[in-house]
């Protein structure tokens, strides 16, 4: 059975001084964030390998890893935009419903500049070989923010194992999250998701509905998590929730850089 892992990975950081985020070196064996991430996946049995590129990264990302990586197929999807209309893409639904024609089977949709644990991929790897429902990871909300700055988390209601609603949450950070009404151990989202490929009909419904309602914004965003969250309300989808014991790793600052080296080499050692 095909199961693909399609990562986004359509955009350059600002505050990583406009560089492509997924090749700073934090593994080991000097190994990119992004390849961490993909050896994580295959390990557990993920077969594909989709990238989301964009105008600024397609070059880099095909140079690199070409149409095959340690045997596994490689393919590429661009999100574009008209400059003419749009400052910036429509958003990470948008990036997903542009890789369809390159989704035939079961896929992980998620972040390429975040790692997730081998542990993650694989109780999603196990759920969509059961079953093709959305399902996804909650984090605890303490573990998940930078150590310096904002984030913006989707934040999970739950109701025993499934999730009852998702809402987004911008400008995050260690000193305001209680002001927000949050709890340390809120569970939220950091943008990974299983699905079966029936869940690209909807995305694409949605994405229109917001392109009609949004006509003329220039920086509007249909986000992955928000429309999942109206789906969900709406009653078109169910979505399971598991916990993991991985620890996140993100790169969200240059400082992070190290800090993810270091994290990442001791968990080596445990």
């Amino acid at each position: 059975m095909d199961l693909a892992v399609v990562y986004m990975v359509a955009g350059l950081s600002s505050r990583f001084g406009g560089k492509i985020k997924q090749f700073a070196k934090v593994g080991p064996k000097n190994e990119t964030l992004i390849e961490y991430s993909i050896n994580q996946a295959i390990n557990v049995g993920f077969n594909k390998i989709i990238f989301i590129v964009g105008e600024k990264t397609e070059k880099q990302f095909k140079e690199m890893f070409g149409k095959e990586y340690k045997g596994i197929k490689v393919d590429y999807a661009l999100q574009n935009f008209d400059p003419k209309e749009r400052d910036k893409p429509w958003g990470t639904v948008d990036a997903l419903c542009s890789a369809e024609e390159l989704i035939d089977s079961p896929f992980v949709v998620c972040n390429g500049d975040d790692i997730y644990g081998e542990k993650t991929f694989e109780i999603l790897f196990n759920h969509l070989k059961k079953e093709n429902t959305p399902a996804t990871i909650g984090y605890e909300l303490k573990n998940v923010l930078s150590e310096e700055g904002t984030v913006n988390r989707g934040i999970f209601e739950l109701e025993g194992d499934l999730v009852k609603s998702i809402k987004e949450v911008f400008e995050i950070s260690k000193e305001n999250f209680i002001d927000k009404g949050l709890k340390g151990n809120t569970p939220c989202s950091m943008n990974i998701f299983g699905f079966g490929q029936s869940i690209l009909n909807n995305l694409k419904q949605s994405l229109e509905r917001f392109k009609k309602e949004k006509k003329g914004d220039r920086k509007a965003e249909c986000l992955l998590s928000q429309e999942l969250g109206n789906m969900i309300k709406r009653g078109e989808i169910i979505m399971r929730i598991y916990p993991t014991p991985d620890k996140w790793f993100g790169v969200t600052n240059p400082e992070d850089e190290e800090k993810v080296r270091e994290e990442l080499k001791n968990l080596k050692k445990i």
